[in-house]
């Protein structure tokens, strides 16, 4: 097998050994890619330290022009991305077009935004707000999304000036180290660097001095790593970390409509959203109405590998997490009732069959721990604000969505709920226009919309005396 190469300077490298990448619907190894060392990682770094004083002098337009160039090969190619992706990743081929699709509209949308000087009065005198460029960038991402969550990081900071280094995780580089070959083409060197590692160099990368910022999605307990290694240097940092969702569905719902739409984001990348629906509350009126829907729903979800026609739940995209997932339905299955689903497919490949449980306790692992995997449980409230009050138990505070016919009612219950992003009647509405984040422990600061930007700036006051 050709291993994939990285992009340093540049130019397309190898590293000094190769790792197997696994195909999750066979358990198998399907392809090859070099690896850097930590020589690598520093020169990978260096490259970007000598390109960034060019690159954050040269005009918007122009930064502008690459990032639109890049999109527009990256359209041009979007099958054959789609495909690695199914592959590397396990997702179903319309989840991966779809990715790739979303992955070309954010980076237009990024090289769009142009950031201008303002203008401010004062009593002694008009001063100057403008935003600067940070430097260099090291962007860290996870195996779930692996295009389109580092288009979020790589894409805005480039269009303002700042050098990148994008280390993918180590089960899904393929698709990332594949942009690299197209970014080869397009930026000067050393203004974007794309290394691969075995999940041995995150923590040199993000603790490198001549790196000002990290921008990171993946777990909680390796952000606060990220926070500590940061800390030294005063890094910037961006965290996308864990999330734990609550769902909750009012008495005056549409019970079908909410159990498809539910249905379809639960078990979304075979629940491996970090802001998918991960806890569902219905409102005690309608529990049985809703569950005997939901769970209808769930029955018609077609497993199967990515490639195969009419898919719509792909695998668990590692061995760790499936195991993972597994032990959790286990633990579940004992205390609570399982509604439907409840096993590992009799096939090779990391496949469990999308679950239902119900009749958990809250402090039950299912209901207070992030899952990542696809089973959900159903959970029964009586009032309104004490399903207010649950949802907002745990560490973590990412999304929520309310399902009602009452918009009012639900902005209203809406801003009781501690999370960053609170949707109505649907979930996971998640676009490159709308920023993006949690708080408590599922992170710190924002991707998408102007925020997302503005992340990775930094003010500068230029003040004159009258």
């Amino acid at each position: 097998m050709t291993a994939y190469k990285m992009l340093i300077d540049g130019q397309l490298v190898e590293g000094p050994r190769t790792i197997p990448v696994i195909d999750p619907s066979t358990g198998e190894p399907f392809a090859d890619v070099y690896v850097a060392d930590g020589a690598q990682i520093d020169e990978a770094v260096q490259a970007a330290v000598s390109a960034f004083p060019e690159w954050a002098a040269t005009s918007w337009s122009e930064r502008r022009k690459c990032l639109i160039e890049f999109a527009r090969r990256l359209d041009e190619e979007a099958d054959a991305f789609a495909s690695l992706l199914v592959r590397e990743q396990g997702k179903p081929w319309g989840e991966a077009r779809y990715e790739v699709d979303a992955t070309v509209r954010g980076i237009r949308f990024y090289a769009d935004v142009e950031l201008q000087a303002e203008v401010r009065d004062h009593p002694t005198g008009p001063y100057e707000v403008e935003r600067r460029p940070l430097g260099v960038v090291a962007a860290i991402t996870p195996w779930n999304f692996p295009m389109i969550l580092a288009s979020n990081k790589y894409a805005p900071a480039l269009i303002t000036g700042n050098t990148v280094v994008l280390k993918p995780a180590p089960s899904t580089p393929l698709t990332t180290l594949e942009l690299g070959r197209l970014a080869a083409d397009v930026f000067p060197r050393g203004v974007f660097n794309i290394v691969a590692d075995a999940n041995d160099l995150g923590a040199r990368l993000a603790g490198h001095p001549d790196v000002a910022k990290v921008s990171f999605t993946g777990s909680t307990n390796t952000g606060k790593a990220v926070m500590r290694s940061a800390a030294d240097d005063m890094k910037r940092v961006t965290l996308e970390l864990g999330g734990n969702d609550p769902a909750i569905v009012l008495a005056d719902a549409d019970l079908e409509a909410t159990a498809r739409g539910l249905a379809a984001t639960v078990f979304l990348n075979a629940g491996q959203v970090c802001a998918a629906p991960k806890r569902l509350y219905v409102a005690a009126e309608v529990y049985d109405d809703f569950r005997d829907r939901f769970v209808a729903a769930t029955r018609e979800i077609k497993m199967g590998a990515g490639d195969e026609d009419g898919v719509t739940l792909g695998p668990v995209q590692n061995k760790m997490q499936f195991d993972k997932v597994r032990g959790m339905i286990e633990e579940a299955a004992a205390s609570g009732t399982v509604l439907t689903g409840g096993h590992v497919a009799n096939r090779p490949g990391y496949f469990i069959e999308p679950t239902v449980i119900a009749d958990l306790a809250d402090n039950a692992p299912l209901v207070t721990d992030e899952q990542f995997g696809p089973v959900v449980p159903l959970l029964r409230f009586t009032d309104e604000a004490d399903a207010v009050a649950r949802a907002n138990l745990g560490a973590y505070g990412l999304g929520a969505s309310i399902w009602t016919r009452d918009l009012d009612r639900a902005r209203e219950l809406a801003r009781g709920i501690t999370a960053g992003s609170v949707w109505i009647n649907q979930h996971t509405a998640i676009h490159p226009e709308i920023p993006f984040g949690g708080v408590k422990q599922s992170g710190l600061g924002s991707e998408g919309g102007l925020e997302g930007v503005n992340e990775y700036t930094r003010l500068q006051v230029i003040n004159p005396a009258a």
